[in-house]
């Protein structure tokens, strides 16, 4: 199998869907031989925050010299993105030999009369196999969807569960209140794991600490309110934490500092689990990490911005760090998202900051029309709004009429951020 039979195969799984439940996850590694199993885990799941949590956790645990695997989805421009091994992505080559193997053990358990794995499924599995035969000393394994039924579940206990900020979305599967989300999200507990949770909405803070009980499970609150901002801008944040002082991210967004801290919480925790972490991994960890798209400066003059915020709470805190790091400048938005997201009260979180908007589609079917988008921002706020063909044909027509102080912001959903890496040559 070559990697792009691999790739082409996986996307041809595509039609099977998303399936909440661990049964077919589990038959699957079984025929594997459960190389899960062999390796050490940070889970990590939430609403909002979930990527950059990881990327921090992972390069703290790699400056401090430990062998890490990271598992992400989805990813933006290309597959091995999703599974890394100290920084490094896995090869083609890697791909195509373990997604070969995968396919023989998902024919196997479908011969046996189990369902037919679905894309995510499978993917989960390579990851898990790639991990285990590096040899990695811990895993960073970000959640696809949910928690307690997603395939990244099929694992035992974590040593540290991490939650990040929970908020309304996919409330098609995990539930419509915050509450529901949150007992779906804590379906990564396990018995006798450390719980790190994002300092957020008291319910959803008594729910987890609930399941910890229940489980047998430390539970810890990281909390940023005691973080102080040295200096923002759109290259990045310093701040002082406790008796950590200058603290650098070059993730940019203040919403990061949470971020950080619940990093800096989940390190914390392994260290007394007998990890040995200096304060120099820290720093360099949370200088070092990279999370492509996330309030990611792609040029200056007119300044152009690409962010993945695709809920009202991301888009919430997307607009929270443009009023910090740009004040009383109004910006010239390119939105593009899925129709399945609650788009309307996303708008109304960017409206009082915009001064024109530009309506895109992202890849793919899920997508609202960029005519559709259009007419739903005009009826909302009223103020000017063009469509266009591409995201990259947006990006291109805005900087040809913006003047050269204008910033154009970028957001609506990841899935559209890669076309825009790539005209920037990214």
């Amino acid at each position: 199998m070559t990697f792009e039979e691999a790739v082409s195969y996986l996307d041809g799984t595509q039609k099977f869907g998303w399936k909440p439940g661990l049964e077919t996850i589990t038959l699957l590694m079984r025929e594997l031989g459960d190389p899960q199993n062999r390796l050490q885990y940070v889970h990590v799941a939430g609403t909002n925050g979930k990527g950059s949590t990881s990327a921090f956790i992972s390069s703290i645990l790699r400056r401090a010299g430990y062998k890490t695997g990271l598992y992400i989805s989805p990813h933006i421009q290309r597959f091995n993105e999703r599974i890394s091994c100290c920084g490094e992505e896995i090869t083609n080559d890697e791909v195509a030999q373990y997604t070969d193997t995968v396919k023989r053990a998902a024919e196997a358990i479908v011969k046996k009369g189990a369902q037919h794995p679905t894309e995510f499924e499978l993917i989960t599995a390579i990851g898990f196999l790639f991990f285990a035969n590096k040899g990695c000393d811990i895993v960073v394994l970000e959640v696809g969807l949910g928690g307690r039924l997603d395939a990244t579940n099929v694992i035992k206990a974590p040593l540290a569960a991490v939650i990040t900020n929970i908020g309304l979305d996919h409330t098609d599967y995990l539930g419509d209140t915050l509450e529901k989300i949150a007992f779906e999200k804590a379906g990564i507990i396990k018995r006798g794991c450390d719980v790190i949770l994002y300092h957020q909405n008291e319910a959803v803070e008594r729910i987890i600490a609930a399941v910890c009980e229940e489980r047998q499970a430390s539970f810890t609150v990281a909390d940023a309110s005691g973080a102080v901002v040295v200096s923002a801008g759109a290259s990045g944040t310093i701040f002082d934490y406790g008796n950590l002082k200058g603290l650098k991210l070059s993730l940019a967004g203040l919403f990061q500092i949470q971020n950080a801290v619940t990093a800096l919480t989940a390190a914390e925790k392994l260290r007394e689990r007998g990890f040995v972490i200096p304060e120099s991994a820290c720093r360099e960890g949370l200088a070092g990490a990279v999370n492509i798209g996330r309030f990611e400066l792609m040029r200056s003059e007119p300044a152009v911005i690409i962010d993945g915020a695709h809920n009202p709470q991301g888009v919430a805190a997307l607009a929270g760090t443009l009023r910090e790091i740009f004040p009383s400048k109004k910006f010239r938005f390119i939105i593009g998202m899925l129709s399945d997201k609650d788009y309307r009260t996303s708008l109304l979180e960017v409206a009082p900051l915009a001064k024109h908007f530009a309506a895109i589609a992202p890849p793919g079917s899920r997508a609202l029309s960029s005519e559709k988008l259009a007419g739903e921002i005009r009826a909302l706020t009223g103020i000017e709004v063009v469509s266009y063909g591409s995201p990259a044909d947006a990006v291109a027509g805005e900087i040809s009429v913006a003047d050269p102080d204008d910033v154009i912001c970028v957001f609506g959903s990841l899935y559209q951020i890669g076309e825009i890496r790539e005209f920037f040559g990214k």
